[in-house]
């Protein structure tokens, strides 16, 4: 079950953006020739240009370009490449890529592809954790409100009762699919990293914090976890390490967990790849992920005492999106008119764009990660929070000041985080402006500097965007006054439209859905602001529109 490995000189790296140029670097660290690949959305891309050479796989959807695997085999041939990272997302966790690599003659920087199989299966890999331990919990897949479900304490009752929760959601749902996870009241999400060689070593570099997550999705990473006991922490990599072997598991990967507020820990997952956090674990334990990677997957073996030594301070990653927290964090792609990131000590930024860079709206809305050292935690964050507060960016909007209210929290502070934590304490944010005087924000006969409560920084640019028909004013009585804009209705972002609900002569009730479109891997949709009848249609299922295009227009004003 072993990966195959072989010297190789030239490396094709099958991703896009801030991984790719990290793969890029790494290589470059130890003197092999890089290979991009590119969509046309990507044309002019930072990873790109830094390749010592590129191939164009095709349009910018991802279907046609990096998630297709006979256009990126094209490419190692073209390339004359005699091995593939895929970096991760992707093709990263796809088994069946992962031995076509292999049967073409090539070398997969990863896992061998029947463990990418067998962990990507998570009924297998649920079994193959089993000294993990219980409790689990059955849960039905199509529905919920306590129907089919069912609490697992040991394994003698899992056949029983998951036939039990099968019939239950069967009878409520239509569907008897379930599905198993960990069962924690209050959890926190912790991953353990290892790194296996072909010579049958495995270690542990470490465990890292992911409870800080928005709609199940990771905002901020750090290493080590906080307020973790040594005894908790030590059993996590001993249990990781262990899964591992067990698959006789070689390059890098990732054990995730659940932990309660007891420390009592369950497995979730293996990720067969490299991880979008691994720089956390690289600066407390002084290591190259990506170059441990290509050198494992050459056949050497791991460096003597690798893992044993410890870890050195702490570190804080954020990731940064191109998204509008003002409209649920949609995601925002555009052009870069601004981009840049404070030169402090003990921070890195791992990016694949800069100043002019098209955001497209094909793939995820990462802009960067950025990473803070320090020798102790309050260090790591405050300097995280300043390097946030000194990053630019105009052109798109972005997450900036929500990760820095994140840090400032007083539970991020006092690292006593959940995963229902920005659930629980900011789960309502959109950002605000903070008047610094007691003004009200209604317009006043006075000079525009006397009204004014804003101070002015900087100069680089930015768009304010208005969707309506248009509005007027005019003198009138004093006070406060609601009005709605009519107006047809607009795209405010760039995106695919997915599908038309409705046709010319239809009408439509107040928020009713007309459209749905999806833009950098997200899905949203459009509604009637007011109930009226539908005029025309602008778009068709299928087509890609841009920010601004005409969606639906409406024969009146509604009611």
């Amino acid at each position: 079950m072993k990966a195959k490995t072989a010297p190789f000189s030239k490396v094709l790296v099958a991703n896009r953006g801030e991984i790719a140029c990290r793969v890029i670097s790494a290589c470059r660290a130890l003197g092999l020739k890089t290979v991009a690949v590119y969509s046309e959305a990507d044309a002019q891309a930072t990873h790109v240009r830094v390749a010592d050479e590129a191939v164009l796989l095709g349009p910018g959807p991802a279907a046609e370009s990096y998630l297709n695997p006979t256009k990126i085999l094209a490419a190692v041939q073209q390339s004359g490449a005699q091995a593939i990272h895929p970096g991760y997302g992707f093709m990263s966790e796809r088994a069946s890529f992962a031995a076509a690599v292999v049967d073409a003659g090539l070398v997969w920087i990863g896992p061998a592809s029947k463990v990418i199989d067998l962990m990507g299966n998570k009924i297998a890999a649920k079994l193959a954790a089993e000294k993990v331990g219980f409790p689990l919990l059955l849960k039905a897949a199509a529905g919920g409100g306590g129907r089919g479900m069912r609490m697992v304490a040991k394994d003698d009752e899992l056949d029983e009762k998951a036939e039990s929760a099968i019939r239950e959601a069967q009878g409520a749902f239509g569907s008897g699919e379930i599905f198993l996870e960990a069962y924690c009241k209050a959890s926190r999400h912790i991953e353990v990293q290892v790194l296996g060689d072909s010579h049958g070593s495995i270690i542990s570099l470490g465990e890292r914090e992911c409870s800080v997550q928005r709609r199940h999705q990771k905002v901020i990473e750090e290493a080590p976890a906080p307020n973790l006991s040594e005894a908790t922490r030590h059993k996590l990599w001993a249990a990781a390490v262990a899964l591992a072997k067990a698959v006789d598991y070689v390059n890098a990967g990732t054990c995730e967990f659940l932990v309660d507020d007891a420390e009592k820990f369950y497995f979730l997952e293996m990720n067969t790849r490299l991880q979008v956090e691994h720089p956390v674990t690289e600066l407390v334990w002084g290591v190259d992920l990506p170059a441990l990677q290509l050198k494992v997957a050459q056949g050497e073996k791991l460096p003597p005492g690798l893992g044993v030594s410890g870890t050195r301070g702490h570190a804080i990653e954020a990731r940064v999106y191109a998204e509008d927290p003002s409209k649920g964090f949609m995601p925002a792609p555009g052009k870069l008119e601004e981009f840049t990131t404070p030169l402090l000590p003990h921070l890195r930024v791992d990016t694949g764009y800069q100043t002019g860079c098209e955001v497209p709206m094909f793939y995820d809305a990462m802009l960067a990660k950025i990473i803070a050292w320090g020798m102790e935690r309050e260090q790591a964050r405050r300097t995280l929070a300043a390097g946030l507060r000194g990053t630019r960016v105009c052109g798109v909007a972005w997450n900036g000041a929500y990760l820095v209210d994140i840090l400032e929290h007083q539970r991020f502070i006092d690292g006593k985080v959940t995963t229902q934590f920005l659930g629980d304490e900011l789960s309502g944010w959109k950002g605000q402006v903070r008047w610094t005087t007691e003004k009200p924000a209604s317009a006043k006969a006075e000079a525009p500097a006397s009204l004014s409560p804003w101070q002015v920084f900087g100069t680089g640019g930015g768009k304010v965007g208005y969707s309506g028909s248009g509005a007027g004013a005019k003198p009138g009585a004093g006070g406060a006054h609601d009005f709605t804009v009519r107006g047809p209705l607009i795209a405010e972002y760039p995106g695919k439209v997915l599908k038309v609900l409705v046709a010319p002569g239809q009408k439509v009730s107040k928020d009713q859905v007309v459209v749905v479109c999806e833009s950098m891997k997200m899905e949203f949709s459009y509604a009637a602001p007011f109930e009226t009848t539908v005029r025309t249609v602008g778009v068709k299922e299928g087509q890609v529109i841009a920010a601004g295009i005409l969606l639906v227009d409406w024969e009146d004003e509604g009611k």
